[in-house]
This record gives C-alpha cells, structure tokens and sequence, in this order.
C-alpha cells in the first residue's frame, strides 16, 4: 500500500511539473485572455456615457484627432473590445508583437511548483482513499463510478489550503505588468496592498463545483483505463504461446499513445462541465483591491461566484459563459495528456524501484 502510494504520488509530481512547464504559454495565453474579457465586459458597465461625458469625448477627439501616431484617446479605449474579439492566434501574436517572449513564461517557476505540489497532494490523497476503501470493501480490482467522483472530490479539497494562494499568485502574476514585475514583488503587494492572506484564498466558492473538475477527469481515465487493461489481459491469454517478454508490462500499463488520447478525452469531458465556474475564479483572482470607482466605492464583479456566472449569461449568454474555453481545452486538453502519459510510465518505474524488481 505504502509502495502504491509513493509511486503514485512521485509520478504525478514529476508528470504535472513536466506537463505545466512545457505548455506555459498557453496557460499565460488562456488567463490573460480570460481577464481581459472580464474587464472589458467591467468597462462597459461601469462606464456607460452621460450626455456630460459625451460631450468632454467629443472636444477630446478633435483634438486627439491631431495625435501624431493617428490614434485618438477614444481608439484607445476601444483596443479591449477590440481584444475580446481576437482569436487566440491573433492575440498571442499582439503579446509578442508588444512585449515579446518575456510575459509568455512569467511566473513558469511558480505554476511548476504548484502544479507539483498540487498533483502530489492529490494523488496522495486519492491513492491513499482509495486504499483504505479496497481494504474496507473487499475489492482492491474495481470501484464503481460514484465512489471514485467522492474519493476525488475530497481529494481535490485536501491540497487547496495550499495550492490554491499558489494559483492565486500565478493569476497575478500572469495578468500583471506582461512579466516585468518579480514574482516576489507581487506577492508582497497582494499581501500588504490586498485582503492580507484572506485575499489570497479568492474564488474558493468556485471549488464547491471545480472539485469535480479532477475527480470527473480521474474518474473518466480510470474507468476506460480499466476496461483497456482488462482487454490487453484476455488479448494476451488468447495468445499465450506468442507471448513477449515485456507482455506483463503490457498488461499493466497504458502505452503512451493509450495515455495521451485518453487523457484528452478525460480532461475535455471534465473542462466543459465545469468551465463556468473555471472562469469566474480566474475573473475573481484577476481582480486588484484598486478595481474601484472614483467615489471610492468598489466596482469589481461581485465576489459570490454564482452571482458572477448570473450576471456571465445575462450579459451574453451561453456564449459569455464559455468565452474563452478554446484557449482552456487547447492547454488543458494536452496538459491533462501529458501529465497523465508520464504518470502511467513514471508510476510503474518508481513501483518497480520500490519492489527491488527489475523493468
């Protein structure tokens, strides 16, 4: 049990660290993307045009109109609609064409770590659940649907205390200054200009649905996981006498293609179910204590994560609700595959090691 656990706990660390820093790019494309819709929807509310501040606009745009770069100050307010409707493509390419390759891997050390840790705690826990079930049941083979989406959802709780001012951080990081501000120094100003630590735990309302996000992509892996192992086992017995030497590692384990397209699938069933509430935390943890109006009062989307995808589908729609999942399956869907490619072969080396047998 002990050995299950280890090796389970050290594949998935390895594998999560592995897969977050090889598709970085895209998990700073898709946040970003995901904030920047936030504040241009704010904008819109926050500042619909009086007949007053209709006319100001007005004897601002002639004189904005002799700028010498041809670009008036309304033009400029209008770059973040302009933004929303940018494909993914078009707007790594404005990132790049502003900043260069420097905000494409801010905070790459920081979303490493939490990833690591994150995947460790995870698996630790399930693994760990998992096993003291099996004893308890009688059934070490098999666990029906419904008790792995439990044991996952607990899971997933037992590593945010943790993870999630990790996440929380990486947001910030990710949103602001396009990578020209230390990590540290923006750690510092979310402690000493935000809500202190409890600023550092926002949107874990989200969590109360997010937690199936993991255990719905555990689940799903493992249940067709199952049903693969059990066929390569009755494949292998049809053909004894042609039997390899590596036929046992076969029966054991997924190949890494297997691993890859299954992850994939995994992780798209999971991301579309919960996207809703993905996004409303990445809003939530985007948002600065500063986001606030001139009268002092605060203007920021409220903090209450169902009012928040209310308010998403009021303003748009189901379209507004998944504004920007094309950027969240592209990382996400190879992320999850990646991770779990390395975990299967990861986990049977490291269970091997700890046996003192050979691979």
């Amino acid at each position: 049990m002990g050995e299950s656990i280890a090796s389970e706990v050290i594949a998935a660390s390895l594998g999560g660290a592995f897969s977050a820093s090889a598709l970085y790019p895209l998990e700073v494309l898709k946040t970003k993307m995901q904030a920047d819709s936030k504040q241009t929807c704010d904008n819109a509310d926050q500042t619909a045009p009086s007949k007053n501040d209709n006319e100001e606009r007005k004897e601002d745009s002639h004189h904005d109109t002799a700028d010498t770069n041809g670009t008036s100050t309304v033009q400029k307010k209008l770059l973040p609609d302009k933004k929303k409707s940018m494909t993914m493509i078009d707007y790594a390419r404005d990132m790049y064409a502003q900043n260069g390759l420097v905000p494409f891997y801010a905070g790459i050390e920081t979303s490493a770590f939490q990833s690591a840790v994150e995947k460790a705690l995870y698996y630790f826990a399930y693994t760990a659940m998992k096993n003291v079930y099996s004893f308890f049941a009688g059934s070490e083979k098999h666990m029906g649907t419904a008790v792995n989406l439990i044991l996952g959802c607990f899971a997933e709780w037992a590593h945010l205390p943790i993870t999630l001012p990790l996440d929380c951080w990486t947001t910030q990081i990710q949103t602001g200054d396009n990578g020209t501000k230390k990590p540290l120094a923006i750690l510092m100003s979310m402690l000493s200009e935000g809500d202190g630590i409890r600023g550092m735990y926002k949107g874990i309302q989200a969590y109360y649905v997010l937690c199936l996000k993991p255990a719905i992509q555990n689940t799903v892996f493992e249940q067709i996981r199952r049903i693969l192992l059990i066929r390569k086992k009755l494949l292998n017995r049809s053909k004894q006498g042609q039997s390899s030497p590596y036929s046992s590692l076969n029966e054991d384990t997924l190949t890494a293609s297997e691993a890859f397209i299954l992850g994939m699938v995994a992780r798209t069933i999971a991301t579309v179910v919960v996207f809703p509430y993905l996004r409303a935390k990445v809003m939530l943890q985007s948002q600065k204590k500063n986001d606030s109006g001139g009268d002092g009062a605060s203007t920021v989307d409220p903090p209450n994560i169902p009012a928040m995808i209310l308010k998403m589908y009021s303003n748009g729609g189901l379209g507004e609700c998944f504004q920007g999942i094309g950027p969240e399956l592209t990382r996400g869907v190879f992320s999850a595959a990646l991770m779990l490619m390395c975990k299967e072969k990861i986990s049977y080396l490291v269970h091997k090691a700890l046996q003192g047998g050979r691979v």
